[in-house]
């Protein structure tokens, strides 16, 4: 690594973390601002909210605004590089603009594998303790509000409820059928299904037994008894800022699992699998457009070209929420979704590196 490579990889990873912590501070204080409300309600001390609460929003605010705060960081450096006429003298130097985005290069590499790890391990556990408080404290209580569920709990088994309370923990109208191919081999239906949490087994209501052989059918009372069953209550429980809160091999497990069930409510999940893989690469490609667009000296200044900076940094944040929402209705599909705000931007960074003056 040459002594220009270390003064701009230093400045810019310099820039970045200043950026993220100035931008992300005033978020926070904004964010107190909104929420202190609730924190008076509840009685809660300044170490409480700190420690449960802020500590963990943080790293959740600087990994949703890397884009922006990379973006940033960039456009602030390299103007300033511009306005002091060292990129002139750089390039004059004979080291070609290929050669100049390197250090830029490399930087964002740093990032992005940071955010990687961050956004695969780190952040979801930091998140478990921030969701938990926001549906403690912020959030109003959580009640089930599904009507006629059906779940698959088997390969050949479909468990359905008319309604759930998930404070209760009781299922209403329950039936369990056995499902061959098309053909309907069994049905057990009862009243009610609770959940013993001492026992980890369900306590089901007297049932009536329904059996189907050919066009035959047998009827079968049973008593009340505990059965066990792919089936537990954290499959009624609240799904608020779920996905955040999964580590990347829980979030596959996670949707392995409702992909096995039949589930058709897997966009959420899928989009933030995919994001997390993108957003390394939106970083990197939002890095070469910065430098693009802020190696000329412009007659508005440092301030100008960081101004113009936040628009775009902004947009793709804009395209990224817009795509999200599309995949969340199933309008784009989630893989799709994830990647077209880093396409439409490769697409413009092209563009501007075919017309910078070389």
């Amino acid at each position: 690594m040459k002594l220009l490579d270390k003064y701009i990889l230093k400045k810019f990873l310099t820039a970045f973390f200043f950026t993220v912590v100035l931008l992300v501070s005033v978020i926070c204080v904004i964010d107190f601002t909104e929420k202190n409300d609730d924190f008076l309600q509840h009685n809660l001390g300044a170490w409480q909210i700190l420690s449960e609460y802020y500590v963990n929003l943080f790293p959740y605010f600087a990994n949703l605004l890397s884009p922006i705060t990379v973006f940033i960081a960039v456009v602030f450096v390299t103007a300033q590089l511009a306005a002091r006429t060292e990129v002139v003298a750089i390039l004059a130097s004979g080291i070609s603009f290929k050669r100049f985005l390197l250090p830029y290069i490399m930087g964002s590499a740093i990032l992005g594998v940071l955010t990687m790890a961050m956004t695969g391990w780190l952040i979801p556990i930091a998140n478990k303790t921030r969701v938990q408080f926001e549906k403690a404290y912020i959030k109003n209580p959580y009640r089930f509000s599904g009507r006629n569920v059906h779940i698959k709990i088997g390969p050949q088994s479909y468990a359905f409820m008319e309604s759930y309370d998930n404070v209760n923990n009781v299922g209403y109208k329950f039936a369990l059928e056995t499902i061959d191919g098309q053909l309907l081999k069994r049905r057990m239906t009862a009243e009610a299904i609770t959940w013993d949490s001492t026992k980890r087994a369900w306590h089901l209501t007297p049932q009536l037994i329904r059996t189907f052989r050919g066009e035959k059918e047998t009827l079968k009372t049973m008593p009340a008894r505990d059965t066990v069953l792919n089936l537990y209550p954290k499959d009624f429980a609240s799904t608020y800022r779920l996905a955040e809160t999964l580590t990347l091999p829980e979030l596959n497990n996670f949707i392995n699992q409702k992909i096995a069930r039949g589930s058709d409510d897997t966009q959420v999940y899928l989009s933030e699998k995919y994001e997390r893989f993108a957003y390394p690469y939106a970083m990197f490609i939002l890095t070469v457009i910065g430098v693009i667009m802020s190696a000329r000296k412009s007659r508005a200044g440092v301030g100008g070209q960081i101004a113009l900076g936040f628009v775009l940094a902004f947009v793709f944040i804009i395209f990224v929420i817009l795509s999200r929402n599309l995949a969340a209705v199933g309008t784009l599909s989630p893989l799709l979704a994830a990647w077209i705000p880093s396409i439409i931007f490769t697409l413009i960074g092209a563009v501007l590196y075919r017309v910078v003056p070389q």
